[in-house]
């Protein structure tokens, strides 16, 4: 070695990057909620409430209990809870919940089996290329059309996230949309606008949602489409409040660039509407497809809605021989059906129509096992009799208010907690069981309840930054963050008021 070498200085070790730090996913805090709930078990008193014949719990008949767990029966129950969250069997006389009792199934395996079969239907039409195809031709035919764009495209939007939860799955339209918008003399965020909002209010005006009211209902114990008349007049009214305010922004920006939130990139101003790439030609094969995908959803509602109740507004009205009265066995069979029907309208044949379903259960796995664990939560507090404890706390709180307050109070209570559980399966599974019963305490209808829940849930999932739909879409769009809190904001305040007033009016109604 030379002697030069020896006198060379060491190189400086440059410091270790610091890790930023992610929000856990929902597997991770409902495993925290879970160990959370187990020792907080120890410390709550067990007690009941009587139940009526329906099963409901009766107002001011709580009183405390004595527990017969052991330690080890709760330590059993806790290294059990997502099994028992899956297929646990609550027994009549002792009410405890277990794998091995007879009984009536707790377990949302219902639930599990239903998210995964629909999460093969939408993997087998996205696989056709006849929803993406289909929105890319509406979005070119409107393409010199500024305001009838952003109306058509949000419609779509908003009318695939209520009766689907169509979300992450926007993520792929960015790269159509904003060269379009910018190609109409609008900006980044417009187009961001136009994608987030568009979906997101459908989503938070979930119709038959699978993934929100859906859960939400069975875990309120109520028909999916119970509630779906007040739900389907706030997508109608609230949709046409979130694309106004979007085109009024667009307008705005069209006659005065320099009002952009967003400000625009080296060569946005340089596109050119004609420029843009025409999609490919609606097959007839795509045509069939998706018409086939609308008659599903169109008979899945009307398989769920009660419409007796809803066309007399008697809830226990005689229900009509046509009604199905379907749940979630039923649509669960009907997806899976479904799902087999387009591939073979699409002539997938079998070795690719069964892999694309088997990655369309594996791609919803996730919310499916979230489901699962947040079930596994209630299932340690039910055997643990803290549940009713729990629920007497909170009547304390809501006793004397009114109908419409007490649907107010729904929706404020679960807006943090939409932000603590980002999984709206996840945050339904847990918190609906505890909010639905106080329902019947205030006399107002249980979904009443789920719609003030999804309300908050999908309100919170319009601006939170712990969700891959606005994170993602923001980063896509190339505008910052707190560029798109600005934008959104002042819609946020009118929607919350709206909602407040749709679930006050839900609550008296009913």
């Amino acid at each position: 070695m030379s002697s030069a070498a020896d006198t060379r200085p060491a190189p400086e070790e440059e410091p270790p990057a610091k890790k930023k730090f992610t929000f856990p996913s929902a597997l991770t805090i409902l495993a925290v909620v879970t160990l959370a709930v187990w020792a907080l078990a120890f410390l709550i008193p067990p007690g009941a409430y009587d139940r009526n014949e329906d099963g409901a719990p009766v107002q001011g008949t709580y009183h405390r209990v004595d527990s017969d767990q052991s330690f080890v029966d709760r330590l059993n129950d806790l290294f059990l809870s997502p099994v028992n969250g899956l297929y646990g069997v609550q027994d009549a006389k002792t009410g405890e919940v277990g794998p091995d009792l007879a009984g009536e199934l707790y377990g949302s395996a219902g639930v599990f089996l239903f998210v995964l079969a629909i999460g093969a239907f939408i993997t087998v039409v996205f696989a056709t290329g006849a929803l993406d195809r289909g929105i890319g031709r509406l979005a070119h035919r409107l393409r010199d059309r500024g305001a009838l764009l952003i109306v058509g495209v949000m419609l779509v939007f908003a009318l695939l996230g209520t009766v689907e939860g169509f979300a992450e799955e926007t993520l792929g339209f960015y790269g159509l949309i904003i060269p379009l918008m910018l190609a109409l003399g609008y900006d980044r965020m417009v187009a961001t606008g136009t994608i987030i909002l568009g979906a997101g209010i459908g989503v938070l005006c979930s119709t038959v949602n699978p993934f929100a009211t859906g859960v939400a209902s069975s875990a309120a114990d109520i028909s999916l489409g119970d509630g779906i008349v007040l739900r389907a007049i706030m997508w109608v009214v609230l949709t046409a409040v979130t694309i106004a305010y979007v085109v009024r922004y667009a307008n705005r920006v069209r006659e005065n660039p320099d009002r952009s939130l967003s400000g625009f990139l080296p060569g946005d101003r340089e596109h050119n509407a004609a420029d843009a790439a025409e999609p490919p030609e609606l097959t007839r094969l795509h045509q069939i497809i998706l018409v086939l995908v609308g008659l599903v959803f169109a008979f899945m509602i009307f398989s769920v809605v009660p419409w007796s109740s809803a066309l007399t507004g008697d809830a226990d009205a005689t229900p009509y021989g046509f009604e199905l009265g379907w749940s979630f066995p039923h649509l669960a069979a009907l997806f899976l059906v479904a799902a087999v029907l387009v591939g073979v309208f699409a002539r997938f044949g079998e070795q690719r129509l069964s892999a694309t379903i088997i990655q369309g259960a594996a791609d919803f796995i996730s919310p499916a096992l979230v489901i699962v664990l947040a079930r596994g939560v209630t299932v340690i507090m039910n055997n643990s009799q803290i549940t009713d404890t729990v629920l007497h706390s909170i009547e304390g709180v809501v006793s004397g208010t009114s109908s419409a307050l007490f649907a107010v109070f729904v929706f404020l209570v679960n807006l943090p907690l939409a932000f603590l559980i980002p999984s709206t399966s996840g945050h339904a599974t847990l918190a609906t069981p505890i909010l639905a019963p106080l329902a019947d305490f205030a006399g107002v209808s249980r979904a009443v309840v789920v719609t003030a829940w999804q309300a908050a849930s999908g309100w919170m999932n319009l601006w939170v930054p712990t969700t891959a739909v606005t994170i993602g879409g923001v980063a896509l769009a190339k505008i910052g963050y707190d560029r798109y809190l600005r934008f959104v904001w002042p819609l946020l305040a009118v929607l919350s008021v709206l909602i407040c007033g749709f679930v006050a009016l839900g609550a008296v109604w009913t």
